[in-house]
């Protein structure tokens, strides 16, 4: 089992709101949902699945926003990965009351006919079977305890837009989709909550040319009818929102966060 690394809130911190796990919480939306979570008063368990360096980078940015943090190394494709990181989130946080599912591969690039069966397996564990093990986990605690609570999980406007390249990614963000409608119905009756949020082109790691390329990001904002690329702290504010007593009969949604690129579909011939 890998180590936790625990940070201890400071005095006069924000009042508590339970505590959220966050998937892939060490770089790009993920740290951006932890550290604005961490602002709205929750504790944060950040799941992470290399980088504990970058871990902890959020994790000092949640102790910034004075609240305790838990970073654990987990492959949320591993069943018993999971079972241990929500036990380990749960002694030193205490009741998970709120999911964001942020950890993914992006698409392969690579045509159907091309693909290996290993590069689907590999993409979707990550993708989709990952969602199902940590919101599984997530439900069967919230059940127990009768706390109610909050899934949101982030899928991506390929899931309905795909493009071609893209056919383990789509059909996993497609697969998001479906169980978070399915999971809604299910868990209404027990007051959780379960969302998603769907991003057009945001700037994140997974985007890393856009980032350092200008020219290239320029050509790519060109076809955005807002002109521009999303922040990873535009998507956390609407995750922040979906985990708010706010949104409590807001469930089996996905909220499309992409500048309107997702309505240029047929357009323009």
């Amino acid at each position: 089992m890998a180590a936790a690394i625990v940070v201890v809130p400071v005095e006069g911190s924000a009042a508590k709101a339970g505590a959220a796990l966050v998937t892939g919480a060490e770089s790009g939306i993920g740290r951006a949902c932890a550290v604005a979570l961490a602002s709205a008063g929750f504790d944060i368990a950040i799941l992470y699945y290399r980088d504990a360096e970058a871990a902890a980078e959020t994790g000092a940015a949640v102790a910034g926003a004075g609240k305790r943090w838990v970073a654990i190394q987990a492959d949320v494709g591993d069943e018993a990965a999971v079972e241990r990181a929500f036990d380990t989130a749960r002694r030193d946080l205490g009741p998970i009351t709120c999911l964001v599912n942020s950890a993914g591969l992006n698409m392969s690039g690579i045509d159907v006919a091309d693909m290996t069966l290993l590069q689907w397996h590999r993409l979707l564990a990550t993708d989709l079977d990952g969602v199902f093990l940590t919101s599984r986990r997530f439900v069967r605690d919230a059940r127990q305890h009768g706390l109610g609570g909050s899934i949101v999980n982030i899928s991506s406007i390929h899931a309905v837009d795909v493009r071609a390249g893209g056919a383990d990614y789509c059909a996993a963000k497609a697969g998001v989709k479906a169980l978070t409608e399915t999971m809604a119905l299910e868990e209404a009756r027990h007051g959780i909550t379960v969302n998603a949020v769907a991003p057009g082109m945001i700037l994140t790691p997974m985007n890393a040319r856009a980032m350092t390329d200008a020219a290239y990001r320029q050509s790519l904002e060109a076809s955005v009818p807002a002109g521009r690329a999303g922040t990873p702290e535009e998507v956390a504010a609407l995750v922040v929102f979906l985990a708010s007593p706010a949104a409590r009969y807001i469930t089996g949604a996905t909220l499309t966060i992409d500048g309107a690129l997702s309505l240029l579909l047929a357009q323009g011939a």
